[in-house]
């Protein structure tokens, strides 16, 4: 008995007696990683550039999704749109540090998700909230259409500080990716107002030239005053494992989201 009760406190393991914060134990974990849900696309809806447009700019998009579906299994991520902006303004106007920032931010995000899960629905689609995305998704699929979901990761007051003011850095797009990654999906494809990357602001620099694929390092270093994508999103493009792009379309030209699931080069493909 004495042998048995010895052997079972002694498990061999590479990680024994190691800091887990020692840099060449944690080079030594890289290994293969195992996607989960590789035949999954994972669709951003952006809350400001789509949401808030109505019924007129959100239908259709819906509508394409649905018709895709049967080709292409999707994830639809939802971000928050103006009431967010609202909130946070009055936040900040009231001193809440960040993590409370942020656990405001995702109430709005998954208010979208839910009006979202709402019309898409009859069509087979369920509505998942964060913490049960990784337990159920693949029951869902399995079972359901396709799922919806609050974009904005759950930090709450976990979120981590911003390098430059006090705004949450990690958004819709970054919760979408990670979804992602974690899963191995095929494809994230975040659905905004704009064709995709320029190197200044269309809307107020008409001429400004268009990016079709750029590497999110070279990106990063660009340091452009505006991004229609979350910087977060580009430092964990970096990093990821398995998702290795997203690709940027324009949601409000019909059409753009099928050819994008089809693997045609529509809007701006950032990878690393």
């Amino acid at each position: 008995m004495t042998d048995t009760i010895v052997g079972a406190q002694h498990v061999v393991s590479p990680l024994m007696r190691e800091s887990l914060v020692d840099k060449a134990v944690m080079a030594r974990t890289e290994s293969a990683v195992c996607a989960i849900l590789p035949n999954i696309n994972v669709i951003q809806i952006g809350g400001l550039s789509i949401m808030d447009r109505g019924h007129k700019i959100l239908q259709p998009l819906l509508d394409e999704i649905v018709a895709n579906q049967h080709r292409h299994a999707q994830v639809v991520g939802v971000g928050p749109g103006v009431r967010a902006r609202h909130i946070l303004s009055v936040g900040l106007d009231l001193g809440l540090p960040t993590g409370a920032l942020a656990t405001l931010a995702a109430k709005s995000s998954a208010q979208n998700a839910y009006m979202v899960s709402c019309l898409l629905a009859r069509h087979g689609f369920v509505y998942l909230e964060a913490p049960f995305i990784v337990q159920l998704l693949p029951a869902i699929l399995a079972a359901a259409r396709g799922a919806v979901f609050n974009g904005i990761p759950p930090y709450d007051l976990w979120e981590h500080p911003p390098a430059l003011g006090k705004i949450p850095p990690h958004g819709s797009d970054t919760g979408s990716y990670l979804v992602a990654e974690v899963f191995g999906a095929r494809s994230v494809i975040l659905v905004k107002d704009v064709d995709g990357l320029f190197e200044a602001d269309p809307k107020t620099h008409p001429e400004a030239k268009f990016i079709p694929k750029i590497d999110a390092a070279e990106l990063l270093r660009m340091k452009l005053p505006t991004l229609p994508i979350e910087p977060a999103v580009l430092e964990l493009l970096t990093r990821g494992k398995l998702v290795r792009s997203v690709r940027i379309v324009n949601g409000r030209v019909l059409g753009n989201l099928t050819r994008a699931l089809a693997g045609e080069a529509v809007g701006t493909l950032i990878y690393a």
